[in-house]
């Protein structure tokens, strides 16, 4: 928590000794050690890499997002899980074009691009994911894995995150390609002011108001928001209104609640059989009048981005 609002609140930069201790003090965290705990001797963690919310791809991006020290070479074979996860056979076979657009989740291959980055992991077979992703984008920015001929509409849970990764990827690539493509991108999320349907202006679903933490591969304001301060595109005038949703859940007492969660907690040693989604982490306290200081760290960093601090 120290390390993220030091950085994307404060704006202290990355060489900064608070920032240095900081982000050695997550390596060192029981959170981290919690998330890692699962590994066996070969380093690797013995689930499929997208098991929710405990396979290697889900555990990168929670080290990512969590601002984990870049290049550390243990989590290697968690990379490797997951590049032998969306480049097998299997997962090649799940990939299919249906009435002109192609038919992915974007948001597997936008987290790996996400996490291998934000962990200096990266190598070629992640540039590959990045081309993979632009050659998917739909026509509207986005992507969608509705194999419906009928859905031809973006999904915005599918778009959110490759608008980020694509994003992180041109500014350290300096992919043309990449940048224009994140920008199609946020214009998907920009025309319907992050959750307002196009045709008539409702709210296009009542969890895009409500906040969450972590998100994983479900969209919210925040979630929408967030992705677009990292692509540089929240001052943009169509972000005002989410903007002042945001700014209108924000508690008396300072800080902003978790409303609504995409997990259940299950400690390290306990069986994780039944209930939602597992989670080894605990993300702190969840309703409408609680600080949840996950949600609030993110809220003021898209407030900040937005010039409203």
């Amino acid at each position: 928590m120290r390390y993220r609002v030091l950085v994307e609140v404060v704006g202290k930069g990355p060489r900064s000794p608070a920032v240095r201790e900081a982000r050695e003090a997550v390596r060192r965290s029981r959170r981290v050690r919690d998330l890692l705990a699962e590994r066996d001797a070969d380093g690797r963690i013995p689930l499929n890499p997208y098991a929710k919310w405990r396979g290697a791809h889900w555990v990168l991006a929670t080290l990512a997002d969590l601002g984990y020290p870049p290049g550390d070479k243990s989590l290697l074979p968690l990379r490797d899980q997951v590049h032998g996860w969306l480049f097998s056979r299997e997962h090649a076979r799940g990939i299919v074009r249906i009435g002109g657009r192609v038919r992915r989740c974007g948001s597997q291959e936008g987290n790996a691009v996400f996490a291998l980055l934000a962990l200096g992991l990266a190598d070629d077979r992640t540039d590959e994911l990045a081309r993979r992703l632009i050659a998917w984008q739909w026509p509207d920015g986005g992507w969608n894995c509705d194999r419906r001929p009928e859905a031809v509409h973006s999904s915005y849970h599918e778009s959110h995150i490759p608008l980020r990764a694509l994003a992180m990827y041109a500014s350290r690539s300096g992919s043309r390609e990449a940048e224009e493509a994140a920008a199609r991108a946020a214009e998907l999320f920009l025309k319907r002011r992050l959750f307002r349907r196009l045709r008539d202006g409702r709210v296009m679903h009542s969890d895009f108001t409500r906040l969450h933490y972590p998100a994983y591969w479900h969209y919210d304001v925040l979630a929408g928001l967030k992705s677009l301060a990292a692509a540089g595109f929240v001052g943009d005038p169509r972000a005002a209104e989410a903007l002042d949703l945001l700014e209108s859940k924000r508690l008396p007492a300072g800080g902003w609640p978790a409303q609504a969660k995409y997990y259940r907690y299950y400690p390290p040693g306990k069986s994780t059989r039944g209930g939602g989604p597992p989670s080894r982490l605990d993300w702190g306290p969840t309703g409408k009048t609680k600080m949840n200081e996950w949600v609030t760290a993110e809220a003021l960093y898209v407030m900040k981005e937005a010039g409203r601090l």
